[in-house]
């Protein structure tokens, strides 16, 4: 299984040791609790290094954000494909992601929470992350007349229970009552 918190080997090149550590940081503790400094620490490089590579924070955040959307949808549809490729293949995808010691919530909801007001383009980053995540959803629908409703409709009962399972720290009541959203969906 692909894991979104085990990282891949370290990158060597700078700009990557930057990226995967901010990566990191920013999923871990926030956007706004881990300052630039930090990442400049935690990456092993200079000042000079990081800005040559990101002439700002906001660069930085739309870069983290282009990279977590990349490694999540390489996950989902992996682990979709892994439990079968149906509508059910959604409960035992989100129970996996529930249950990694390293799971914080969806960092495009996260990031919009953040700093929607203050950088709108990460609205727009995050509308298309959850486009592409409806766009796969659908992908398990049969065909019919109301597949992009239903993955719709599956798309914000996945983002409720994401809510639910990182405010309660355990998935598990979230994912009932989402598996009770799924079958009452399918049934109609």
């Amino acid at each position: 299984m692909i894991s979104l918190t085990q990282g891949d080997a370290p990158p060597t090149n700078a700009h990557d040791r930057i990226l995967h550590t901010a990566h990191r940081l920013f999923y871990a503790h926030g956007i706004r609790a881990t300052g630039i400094d930090r990442v400049i620490a935690e990456a092993g490089v200079t000042k000079v290094t990081f800005y040559r590579h990101f002439p700002s924070k906001n660069e930085l955040i739309l870069s983290y954000l282009a990279l977590r959307h990349a490694r999540w949808m390489n996950w989902f549809t992996a682990t979709l494909a892994e439990h079968g490729g149906t509508v059910a293949a959604l409960v035992p995808t989100l129970k996996a992601w529930f249950d990694d010691k390293g799971f914080r919530g969806c960092a495009f909801i996260n990031v919009v929470n953040e700093m929607g007001e203050e950088l709108p383009t990460v609205k727009a980053v995050s509308r298309q992350h959850k486009d592409d995540m409806t766009q796969a959803i659908a992908g398990l629908l049969p065909p019919s007349r109301q597949r992009k409703a239903t993955a719709q409709a599956l798309a914000v009962a996945v983002d409720g229970a994401i809510v639910q399972a990182q405010m309660a720290g355990d998935g598990d009541e979230a994912l009932r009552a989402f598996e009770r959203l799924c079958r009452a969906l399918m049934a109609t």
